[in-house]
């Protein structure tokens, strides 16, 4: 696997891991409620958007250049 081909892997797991770590933070705040899990989550689900939205703009990058096919 190229450097290229785990990146995007890598950009992958770590969207799901994001996302798994706000559903937590939600389900924290429902049963604890602690507001501070409540920015947790917040902030986890921000970062999955922004992940999402620079591995989309990767893959665009690679494919017009043509390194990935």
């Amino acid at each position: 696997m190229s450097l290229k081909g785990f990146h995007i892997v890598f950009i992958i797991f770590s969207t799901l891991l994001a996302l798994g770590v706000g559903l937590w933070c939600v389900w924290v705040d429902l049963v604890e409620g602690a507001p501070i899990y409540l920015a947790g989550a917040i902030a986890s689900f921000v970062t999955a958007v922004a992940l999402i939205v620079y591995g989309i703009w990767f893959y665009r990058k690679m494919k017009r250049l043509r390194i990935i096919t």
